[in-house]
């Protein structure tokens, strides 16, 4: 669990498939409303976020199918692994993703769980759908990136010796 010095945050999940199957569009930050073993399960850095969604029920944001195991030393107090859980987000910003979510191909993803300051946060994205050939079409991209990369380095350290 990485930590950032600067802006106070610990990473505690991130979801890189979503990256990889989806275009993002637009990304949130917003909190989340945790039961108390919730939150020591995550500062233990345990909880995966692949199969992810978020929902908007009556102008409420929802996260699903999120994975936050159950805490070790917790009693009958202890939370559902896979409960949804709700997000914290200004109206505007609800409304906003409820009226992009209901066009075709649209859907909203979280990208990365961490603690910032000391509370939780997600951080979602408006997202579409990538085609099986636009997933192709990104590897190739960051490949050729690397091998024109490695090509410089390795034309500098000639250079340099030289």
């Amino acid at each position: 669990m990485a930590k950032d010095k600067d802006t106070g945050r610990k990473m505690i999940a991130q979801n890189k498939k979503a990256r990889h199957d989806y275009t993002i569009l637009d990304t949130y930050e917003c909190g989340l409303v945790l039961m108390g073993t919730e939150v020591k399960s995550l500062r233990m850095g345990r909880a995966s976020l692949v199969d992810g969604f978020v929902q908007i029920d009556d102008h409420e944001a929802w996260l699903h199918n999120i994975h936050v195991p159950e805490y070790v030393q917790g009693t009958w107090t202890n939370h559902a692994a896979k409960r949804k859980r709700k997000l914290l987000l200004h109206r505007a910003e609800i409304d906003k993703l409820e009226s992009k979510s209901q066009e075709s191909g649209h859907t909203i993803v979280p990208l990365a769980l961490y603690f910032k300051d000391g509370r939780v946060k997600v951080e979602i994205a408006l997202a579409k759908g990538k085609k099986e050939y636009d997933k192709r079409q990104t590897l190739r991209e960051k490949q050729d990136t690397r091998e024109t990369n490695r090509a410089i380095a390795a034309a500098r350290r000639r250079q340099r010796s030289a």
